[in-house]
């Protein structure tokens, strides 16, 4: 449809979506003629507006004079009028330090690494982990307090994994450190499928000695990583909070309300994430374009990285407003993505 503009139309809709983009506010022929570097006129402006409204590429929210850039207009600014900027060195220094590895897990690092995407980007961050497939050495049951345990992961490259469950209420040490042995005489040299497949077979049969609760613990800490639904990994959303910042009106708090109980049931999302499989670097959903955002007036920018076998085994990104600064945002996450997938392959 780009082809389809001319040069001053391109140019009018161009600084209306940099405006809209800027404020948040609609836009009118008044404040256009005074962002134009060519002089027209009001109505000549209007004109070229209304145009661009027929071709549903803007639409005037409720009685305002002014005009504001819909999802299909959106996209054809992304796709065919932005100028993406590029990151100082500040901004990849500071996100090459965030995800260093040395001396932390590849979870702690993706979480990190989201906090700063968040805060770089005001906008929510998300990642979608990869999961864990590589020989284990070692797993082990570490209690922490009442329904909680950490497990820990030991991959025979050496790669670390942490992660927090939920245990039985009044489980004994003792069962703990059984599950530990039960699983290190089982997981060691094969992959954390391949012993939840053997267990759950022992279980099913009946052939295993452990305890119902021994086995409840077994079965949840090969589920925190082996969990087969929506692309066998899991979703770090942090942030949120940062979807708010942008809310103007009643309406938008009951959006963003539907958009926190899709970010909750996280199936949506995981699906989504899956389908940055599809396609390489940066990828944008713009509002309507999705049913997780059709009714959230959101927009997501999504790189997926690779592994030293260009393999996707995650992605990574934010969640924000339509008008988010497309252009700072955009090399922000491919870089991410990038240093991501060279520092964890």
């Amino acid at each position: 449809m780009i082809s389809e503009l001319n040069q001053r139309s391109r140019e009018i809709f161009r600084h209306i979506v940099e405006a809209y983009v800027e404020t948040g506010e609609p836009v009118g022929s008044r404040t256009l003629s005074r962002r134009l570097t060519v002089q027209l006129s009001p109505a000549t402006i209007r004109n070229v507006m209304a145009d661009l409204e027929d071709l549903g590429l803007l639409k005037a929210p409720h009685t305002s004079a002014g005009r504001v850039p819909t999802d299909a207009g959106l996209r054809l600014f992304v796709d065919g009028l932005l100028q993406v900027g590029d990151l100082s060195e500040r901004e990849r220094e500071d996100i090459e330090a965030v995800c260093a590895t040395r001396g932390r897990s590849v979870p702690q690092v993706l979480e990190e690494a989201t906090n700063l995407l968040s805060g770089l980007s005001s906008c929510a961050g998300l990642v979608m982990a990869p999961k864990t497939d590589r020989p284990l050495k070692h797993i082990e049951f570490v209690n922490l307090s009442p329904g909680k345990a950490l497990v820990v992961l030991v991959t025979e490259d050496g790669l670390v994994e942490n992660r927090v469950v939920e245990v039985p209420l009044g489980l004994p040490p003792s069962a703990l450190q059984m599950a530990s042995n039960y699983l290190n005489a089982k997981v060691v040299g094969g992959t954390l499928a391949d012993a939840r497949s053997t267990i759950q077979r022992e279980i099913e049969e009946q052939r295993t000695q452990l305890d119902l609760l021994t086995q409840k613990v077994v079965e949840t800490g090969l589920a925190t990583w082996s969990s087969t639904g929506s692309g066998g990994g899991y979703l770090i959303v942090r942030g949120q909070a940062k979807l708010l910042e942008d809310v103007t009106a009643l309406s938008d708090l009951e959006r963003i309300r539907s958009l926190f109980e899709a970010l909750d049931t996280r199936e949506q999302m995981v699906r989504l994430l899956d389908a940055t499989g599809k396609g390489e670097g940066v990828q944008i959903f713009i509002g309507a374009e999705n049913d997780l955002f059709r009714h959230a007036g959101c927009s997501m920018i999504i790189s997926p990285y690779s592994n030293t076998k260009e393999q996707i085994v995650g992605a990574i990104g934010v969640i924000g407003p339509t008008r988010i600064n497309y252009a700072r945002i955009i090399p922000m996450v491919d870089y991410t993505a990038r240093v991501i997938g060279r520092l964890i392959g």
